[in-house]
């Protein structure tokens, strides 16, 4: 059922791979155009000028290697920026920290769909890791004539996924409201013009619709499978 190459599945996923490689695009371009756009901060000094006005001195911040690896850590309560973005003083570095101080913020304020999110993240691992076992011996059973035993595997797998797609949608919110908190903490404190608004609005655009592009290809995947197993039983 499985052992063979299916040209349904790239039709299946086919919107997700699309809308990812023009979410890329899109932020490897503005992330770029950004650059050009100076600010009067860096990413860093923004980062602790807008958690130091909230109340969040106890947040520490970082610099680390990489480039766009940029996250908060709210176990160890660091907010950790990229050497480029924790330097630059440009619309790119500043809207970057900004929004991962949004996630900061929700953190000291126990905003609800972060403490969710937190919580979900066993959960979806859990089901990220038994999905790819569980669909292997489940192809693996089917194709030693153990069908039904096989299709049982891989239909629970793909139901363990599901706790993935779960916390993607519970991400989405979380990651859009870091982004508008952004924008209006940036604007409120003039940390950056017009022009480097209009950066700020498409970096931290362009970088939610990755977020979307990442839970369309889950459910497509999810959506793929049950076609397969259900579509092959009708037969």
């Amino acid at each position: 059922m499985f052992f063979h190459f299916d040209p349904m599945y790239f039709v299946f996923l086919a919107p997700a791979f699309l809308l990812m490689i023009i979410a890329q695009f899109w932020v490897k371009h503005a992330y770029a155009s950004g650059m050009q756009i100076p600010s009067r901060l860096s990413g860093a000094a923004a980062a602790r000028y807008i958690l130091d006005e909230a109340g969040c001195q106890d947040v520490a911040i970082e610099e680390v290697p990489g480039t766009m690896s940029d996250h908060y850590d709210p176990r160890s309560r660091v907010l950790r920026l990229s050497s480029e973005v924790y330097r630059a003083r440009t619309a790119t570095a500043v809207g970057i920290a900004a929004h991962e101080s949004g996630h900061a913020l929700q953190h000291a304020h126990n905003w609800m769909p972060l403490v969710i999110r937190n919580a979900a993240v066993p959960a979806a691992t859990f089901g990220s890791q038994a999905f790819s076992v569980l669909v292997i011996v489940g192809m693996l059973l089917s194709f030693a004539r153990m069908y039904s035993l096989g299709i049982n595997l891989i239909l629970i797998g793909v139901a363990l996924y599901g706790l993935v797609l779960v916390f993607q949608l519970i991400n989405l919110p979380v990651e859009f409201d870091a982004s508008a908190r952004a924008k209006r903490i940036l604007s409120h404190y003039q940390i950056v013009d017009g022009d480097g608004a209009v950066a700020v609005n498409r970096v931290l655009n362009a970088a939610a619709l990755t977020y979307v592009a990442a839970t369309l290809a889950t459910l497509m995947t999810i959506a793929y499978y049950l076609w397969r197993i259900f579509g092959n039983s009708r037969n």
